[in-house]
């Protein structure tokens, strides 16, 4: 898409409440989500705790909170076997694996101007 198309594909957007790029961004504002999305790329399926562990400075209770928007957003899927103890994996979505380009695009221009 050229610049020319997303400058014209941004004007039908007169208030910011319905900008779809703010909306986006929005999501991933918060401090853990692209962490997240980032742990999931990486391996096929994730559990809880290997999560946790990847990233020691979360507590359990955010990374659950984390985890449900991601899935309520379809980007993440959640995945409870019946077994016990229960056992729960997590994996990106075929849109969550869409994601990962732009991050990647994202967190290397994060890198370059920080």
């Amino acid at each position: 898409m050229s610049n020319l198309q997303i400058q014209e594909n941004l004007k039908k957007y007169t208030s910011i409440e319905t900008c779809p790029v703010r909306n986006v961004i929005a999501r991933f504002s918060g401090k853990w989500a692209i962490l997240i999305l980032c742990i999931l790329a990486e391996n096929d399926k994730t559990r809880f705790n290997q999560i946790g562990r990847a990233l020691p400075d979360i507590s359990p209770k955010v990374l659950t909170s984390n985890l449900k928007v991601l899935e309520e957003d379809m980007l993440i899927k959640r995945e409870l076997f019946p077994e016990i103890p229960p056992r729960v994996e997590y994996s990106l979505t075929d849109k969550g694996k869409s994601l990962i380009p732009i991050l990647n695009s994202l967190i290397g221009w994060a890198c370059e101007n920080s």
